[in-house]
């Protein structure tokens, strides 16, 4: 295992830790562990270097993490519920302290998400094409031969699909888990159990719930909608979904109007895109 780069993937509830190999795909010494993102920083920041302590660092560390974040810099600017008690926080220098490393790389999830696919799944080689990740909000990067463009006016403000509007309000506000809950309950007309979420609401539609898959396809009907300006502004010839939410593309599949697949293997992917970035940014092999 001592080949290779070795990544941290940070969600909200968790963190996985691997050793990554870009050029080939394989990820080895998968290491999930479960992650209290409302915690004090120094419970998180300790929870975080348990997980990278089962790689061996000899070579710095690969970060995959969702924003806002300043990535170049290594400093966190979550506000809102999951990390807030890092906002303003030198992640990196504390992760080098205590680790004792010389360099930690960190790159947005969506992207890592997005490269990963790049490199070894759906969107392997092509020119122009986009990743789009899906849970409690909404990620997104637009690669050109494998690289994001984050500016420029064919991309979102920083390529980050999240910091666009939709008929008036911010697109999360029409696909998100929170959006496709809210919408479950209003066509049912009622609150729902606290125990649904967009995985039941998947599984209710396969079912034959019309009112589940309303929901589901009006969401993605948004985000489809959302999306063609910017895929034609920017020729993307192929979309990619991923995140939690990705697992109900079999239900919506017929709203996209342009070639879309959803992934095989998000946290795989984003690691692989880490370490991808990893390499690029160091100049290393694997």
């Amino acid at each position: 295992m001592s080949a290779g780069v070795p990544v941290l993937e940070i969600g909200g509830s968790h963190v996985t830790a691997a050793m990554v190999s870009p050029s080939t795909g394989v990820v080895e010494g998968v290491h999930r562990a479960g992650l209290d993102s409302k915690a004090d920083a120094d419970s998180i920041i300790g929870e975080l270097c348990a997980a990278a302590r089962q790689l061996p660092l000899a070579r710095g560390l690969a970060v995959a993490l969702p924003g806002p974040f300043d990535f170049a810099a290594g400093v966190a600017w979550y506000q809102l519920d999951k990390f807030a008690s890092l906002y303003g926080h030198d992640l990196g220098q504390s992760l080098r302290e205590r680790l004792g490393l010389d360099q930690v790389i960190f790159l947005n999830d969506a992207e890592a998400f997005t490269v990963g696919e790049w490199s070894a799944g759906e969107l392997r080689g092509l020119d122009r094409c986009a990743g789009i990740t899906i849970g409690t909000g909404i990620g997104s990067a637009f690669l050109a031969n494998g690289r994001a463009i984050r500016t420029g006016d064919t991309v979102p403000p920083g390529g980050e699909l999240y910091r666009t509007t939709h008929n008036g309000r911010p697109l999360e506000d029409w696909i998100s888990a929170r959006a496709i809950l809210n919408r479950y309950a209003e066509l049912l007309g009622s609150p729902l159990p606290r125990s649904t979420g967009v995985k039941e609401i998947a599984e209710l539609a396969r079912a034959g719930d019309e009112k589940a898959k309303g929901a589901l396809v009006g969401a993605f009907q948004d985000l489809s909608d959302a999306l063609v300006p910017w895929l034609e502004r920017f020729g993307a010839t192929r979309v990619v979904l991923g995140g939690s939410i990705s697992g109900a593309f079999d239900v919506v599949a017929d709203v996209f109007p342009f070639p879309v697949s959803a992934t095989a293997d998000t946290e795989h992917s984003a690691l692989i895109g880490a370490a991808a970035h990893y390499q690029r940014s160091t100049g290393s092999g694997n």
